[in-house]
């Protein structure tokens, strides 16, 4: 009941799979889907550059940062050390392994480094959209985010080749999800952290959960982590655990201007080197757990 004695009805699912998750039937008897995704954000922050009122202050070495009604040139070059070196560093480490990648590509920071994205195209990983631009759509009007959900498909493509079949806007609004769904031609949602394996929404729509816990984003957090061991020792905590219950996805979520630092770098190709030995991880791109997903549990 709510407050005055008016019932609310909640469209909120707090049971989801319950006690009894589906089995996933990963691929080749696999225990854990193991999916890494690479954050590719530099350029889209907030900017006056980019039109914004204010200039950015989140996810950065600089935690807490204050924003400013005009350029803050340490926070730009913060965001440019991603784009510049740490996405290679991070291109390296998965390429020399031949391990998939998903990129969450926002399209307008895309749109300024063509040679990031024929990178990405090289090496065979899942393109995801990102959104337009990487700021916080909490407040924006409905009809505006529409606008923005609609320009970076046409960008996307346009960069690509092709559109996106993934999505997730990261800063949310209350509208995201309805309005991605209206949209349709999206294989999977992840604008979620709610599971550990695919759901179906109510709209139909695949939602495929991110994390923000296995996410190198708690680096630059105040209550996360400040050495790469201790990274490396989540991470592969974490995997452990999943493996021993089976049936289970992992994501991890990486920055290049974050987990693109050299000691950071290392803990990723640490715990990268330990999913493969294992012999028990799926390591796929997103848009192959969704469709594994589908044929196996559809909607």
């Amino acid at each position: 009941m709510a407050f005055g004695g008016k019932r609310r009805v909640s469209n909120r699912d707090l049971v989801g799979y319950g006690a009894s998750p589906p089995d996933a039937r990963w691929p080749g008897g696999a225990r854990v889907a193991v999916q890494f995704v690479i954050n590719y954000e530099e350029g889209a922050e907030n900017s006056v550059l980019n039109g914004d009122e204010r200039s950015e202050g989140f996810l950065s070495e600089m935690v807490g940062a204050a924003t400013h009604p005009a350029r803050a040139m340490a926070m730009e070059s913060l965001y440019e050390y991603g784009s510049r070196a740490g996405f290679w560093r991070l291109h390296r480490i998965f390429t020399e392994r031949a391990a998939p990648v998903t990129v969450f590509g926002v399209a307008k920071a895309m749109e300024a480094n063509p040679q990031a994205v024929a990178a990405m195209q090289a090496a065979g990983w899942e393109i995801a959209s990102h959104g337009l631009r990487w700021i916080d759509y909490q407040s924006v009007p409905e009809e505006v985010e529409r606008a923005h959900i609609a320009e970076a498909i046409t960008l996307h493509t346009r960069l690509t080749g092709e559109r996106p079949l993934g999505w997730y806007q990261g800063r949310t609004s209350p509208n995201t999800a309805r309005l991605v769904a209206e949209e349709g031609g999206f294989v999977y949602d992840a604008d979620s952290y709610a599971d550990d394996v695919p759901y179906h929404a109510p709209s139909g729509q695949l939602i495929v959960p991110y994390t923000l816990d296995a996410n190198d984003m708690k680096f630059v957090a105040l209550n996360g982590f400040t050495a790469p061991d201790q990274f490396f020792a989540y991470l592969r905590d974490t995997f452990e655990q999943l493996r021993a219950e089976g049936g289970r996805m992992m994501s991890i979520g990486l920055h290049g201007r974050i987990a693109g630092k050299p000691a950071r770098a290392a803990a990723v190709a640490r715990f990268l080197d330990h999913v493969i030995a294992s012999g028990d991880a799926w390591i796929a791109r997103r848009i192959d757990i969704a469709r594994h997903w589908l044929e196996v549990h559809p909607a």
